[in-house]
């Protein structure tokens, strides 16, 4: 009764609520007008040249029949409604402000030039291939590709989370954490109590969380909270109780930067079953990296760049570099992604490991939901002889989200790939690793949201120690898998079959 209770009376809800009453009203307002017969004639030239516009748009086509095909069914409605909410685009990210900023922060990507060419010219002696994925990455995000840099990879996000508190109780000048999603328990409770002693101690705590991917988990008046003990605090895009699209645009990325000299990154949030430390959906397979040196300067611009893009509020650059030089392992590349550009860095880094692989390509993600270009790229690979795998969760965590997944499974079976599931429990872990040579590990998942909405980040491996070890769990986590066959997916039932097909029509969309 509690429960149901802050459920009813929760932000999410409240907010719900509003705006479904603002589209009903909408909708009355629409079959008002369309009582004049002078007006329906223009609801349908208004879709008519809205499905126009989205035929020549430069957008994925899933993304464009998702919106067509309602537009065509409901013209009167279609149109108005693909005015308000069809652009995907992030208008905020275009203000002058940010263009400013960003300006600034190109500027700032290393001492000097922008792409350190002794490190490319080290990376082109190791592999072109490897240059020609970092060219992209840095054409695209403009975040250079480093050495003296070390690294860890961490297979569980218990060993993630003590070496994270580690790091935190040791830092001295800064620390900057960006999150999905926080939840009051236990993990939060520790984090909490380091990031309090350490405002006392002088250290400048800067964090900032999603505003919707913590509505239901964090109490109200949390980030007042957290300012009242002097954290500086950002919820981002917070949740407005109005009609608007940019509610859709959320910062998925996971970020802690510790004094410029060390980093973390993966697929954790700030939350206990991250860590089994509360059970939802089984055990909880999640995995993430720290680099430490050079290379952390890339998500510390991340971070400062987001900061300043709620915050409106500049900082010294400088204050903020790393600091402390470490044994080069390998090459390594931090990388952004932002639905404000016209670059879909997240999905295009990994087809490019997928089209380039000589042997073999596998890869966890916790959501299937393809495009054409990414469903493609995956069969041509496994046709050509390719050893393409794919892990993802036996357990749904969204009931609404695992038929689409599954829905992939038989094209990509007939196809040659290999699709696992993780029995014990829900697999939120999003890597890649090909030929023993490079590996991305981040917080990017295989959907349309991640590939097309969410402010997203990873990090690219060339031949590092992390692409080994990445490949190694990879390969142990088969032993705890399902794998999937063409028989298993025709033995589903009839209805299980068309909640699939339903839901999967509208994937672009969810």
């Amino acid at each position: 009764m509690k429960k149901l209770l802050k459920l009813l009376t929760g932000r999410l809800f409240i907010s719900i609520i509003l705006i479904a009453i603002q589209l009903i009203l909408m909708v009355f307002a629409i079959d008002y007008l369309a009582t004049f017969k002078v007006v329906v004639p223009l609801f349908y030239t208004l879709s008519f040249l809205i499905v126009v516009f989205i035929l020549f748009r430069d957008e994925n086509p899933a993304y464009k029949i998702a919106w067509m095909l309602p537009i065509l069914v409901f013209p009167i409605y279609g149109g108005i409604f693909y005015l308000m909410f069809g652009n995907k685009k992030l208008r905020a990210m275009k203000s002058p402000n940010l263009r400013r900023l960003s300006e600034r922060y190109q500027n700032a990507r290393v001492n000097g030039p922008r792409q350190d060419t002794v490190v490319r010219q080290a990376l082109q002696t190791m592999s072109p291939l490897f240059v020609r994925q970092s060219d992209y990455i840095f054409a695209t995000s403009e975040f250079p590709v480093w050495k003296d840099t070390q690294m860890e990879y961490f297979s569980s996000g218990e060993t993630f989370f003590d070496s994270l508190l580690a790091e935190l109780k040791a830092a001295r000048r800064f620390i900057f954490l960006e999150f999905f999603i926080v939840a009051s328990g236990k993990v939060w409770d520790m984090i909490f109590s380091i990031l309090v002693q350490k405002v006392r101690e002088g250290v400048d705590v800067r964090f900032m969380y999603d505003d919707v991917g913590s509505i239901t988990t964090i109490p109200s008046g949390f980030d007042k909270m957290l300012a009242a003990t002097g954290i500086k605090v950002v919820a981002f895009n917070p949740l407005k109780t109005h009609l608007n699209a940019r509610f859709n645009f959320r910062n998925h990325r996971k970020i802690c930067v510790i004094d410029g000299n060390i980093a973390y990154t993966g697929g954790l949030n700030l939350a206990d079953e991250y860590v089994n430390r509360s059970i939802r959906f089984g055990h909880w397979k999640d995995t993430g990296v720290m680099i430490k040196g050079d290379a952390v300067w890339n998500m510390t611009l991340m971070f400062l760049q987001l900061w300043l893009f709620s915050t409106g509020k500049d900082l010294e650059l400088d204050a903020y570099r790393p600091t402390k030089k470490y044994p080069t392992d390998g090459f390594v590349q931090p990388f952004g992604d932002a639905p404000g550009d016209n670059h879909n860095v997240g999905e295009n880094v990994y087809m490019q490991i997928i089209n380039t692989a000589r042997h073999y390509v596998w890869m966890t993600t916790p959501y299937l939901i393809l495009d054409n270009e990414m469903l493609t790229a995956l069969r041509i690979a496994a046709q050509s002889g390719i050893d393409v795998r794919i892990i993802t969760p036996h357990y749904a965590d969204k009931p609404y989200v695992h038929p689409v997944t599954r829905s992939y499974y038989r094209n990509l079976l007939e196809a040659g790939v290999r699709i696992y599931e993780y029995v014990p429990g829900f697999i939120h872990s999003k890597m890649f690793v090909c030929d023993d040579e490079m590996a991305v590990v981040g917080t990017t998942n295989m959907d349309y949201r991640s590939f097309f909405l969410h402010f997203e980040c990873g990090i690219m491996f060339f031949g590092s120690s992390v692409v080994m070890k990445v490949r190694d769990d990879i390969r142990d986590t088969f032993e705890v898998c399902d794998e999937m066959t063409v028989d298993k997916v025709d033995a589903l039932s009839l209805p299980k079959k068309f909640i699939q097909v339903f839901f999967k029509a509208f994937a672009p969309l969810m």
